[in-house]
């Protein structure tokens, strides 16, 4: 048994700020998680497509260098998507995207303790079946977690993204989410209203990020918010998928993951749950602080948390 299978896309994200020349950066939400975990010293395979491309190449050597094990679909025609990442003064990114997801089922070579759905690929049709249909297969064993990750431009319409979202969350022990996530898929409806009817579909945690505003967490029984870090931003990219793999990581180490641990998940307290958020939010802050994708290793979150 492995401990961690994320499944979903790799992107390379070009970030463009005005002034400067375009900067490829290895990314997607799914390939950051995995990349955050192993940089957080826990055993990871990511079940992705990646292109035979000058990216493809980028993109799997920047996961082999912290140790993720990549598993393919073996589709030697596909492209590997990238992200127009446009950066605002503030460093707030804006996506324009060129993606395709197609992923086709393959032997996995372990059962993982955990799996992680991320972003377009659970959603995205064709390879969103396969994604769904593993998982669904996977969570007798292994207990899941989801972070829709909403991408408008790749998401279709609303009702058809909701659709696929609840489909997600309704699998999943724990949901991550973004404030901005949910104003998308739900405008004008109060967060912990979504949060509620999450809960009720089968998660034993929802989990809402709210940039410098920090995060709050919701169970069936407790409701604990978290304020963000105080750091000089540089950029937002990967913060939120730092802050996953930095609240995965905090989980494992409380051996709250996998399927025999579901009913201590879902008795967390709230002063386990504060651990938690603080964990992750230092995470994040870490990486909004340098530029990209940039997650902190074991030894830099240890080290600030001291």
């Amino acid at each position: 048994m492995t401990d961690f299978l994320v499944i979903g896309e790799c992107v390379a994200d070009i970030v463009r700020v005005p002034g400067r020349a375009d900067v490829p950066h290895p990314g997607g939400s799914p390939a950051n998680v995995a990349y955050g975990l192993a940089r957080l010293d826990r055993p990871v395979t990511l079940f992705t497509q990646l292109g035979r491309d000058a990216m493809g190449g980028l993109i799997g050597a920047h996961l082999r260098s912290a140790g993720v094990r990549v598993l393919t679909d073996g589709r030697p025609e596909v492209r590997t998507p990238t992200a127009v990442v446009t950066l605002d003064g503030e460093g707030r990114a804006s996506y324009a995207f060129d993606f395709d997801w197609t992923l086709r089922p393959v032997e996995l070579p372990a059962a993982p303790r955990h799996v992680h759905l991320g972003s377009v690929a659970a959603v995205r049709e064709p390879g969103a079946t396969t994604v769904v249909a593993l998982a669904g297969r996977l969570r007798a064993d292994a207990s899941v977690s989801y972070d829709p990750n909403i991408r408008p431009a790749l998401s279709g319409s609303r009702a058809e993204a909701r659709a696929g979202v609840e489909r997600c969350v309704a699998l999943s022990d724990l949901v991550k989410a973004s404030d901005e996530d949910l104003a998308w898929l739900y405008p004008g409806e109060p967060v912990r209203q979504v949060a509620d009817r999450w809960l009720a579909a089968g998660p034993a945690v929802v989990v809402v990020t709210r940039g410098g505003d920090g995060a709050v967490c919701f169970t069936r029984s407790a409701e604990v918010a978290c304020p963000a870090v105080r750091t000089a931003v540089v950029d937002t990219v990967g913060a939120g998928d730092s802050f996953m793999s930095a609240t995965l990581d905090a989980l494992a180490a409380r051996s709250l993951l996998g399927g025999p641990a579901r009913p201590a998940l879902a008795s967390l307290d709230g002063p386990t749950l504060a651990e938690i958020l603080r964990h992750a939010v230092l995470a994040a802050a870490l990486t909004v602080s340098r530029a990209g994708a940039n997650p902190p290793d074991a030894a830099e979150l240890r080290e600030r948390e001291a």
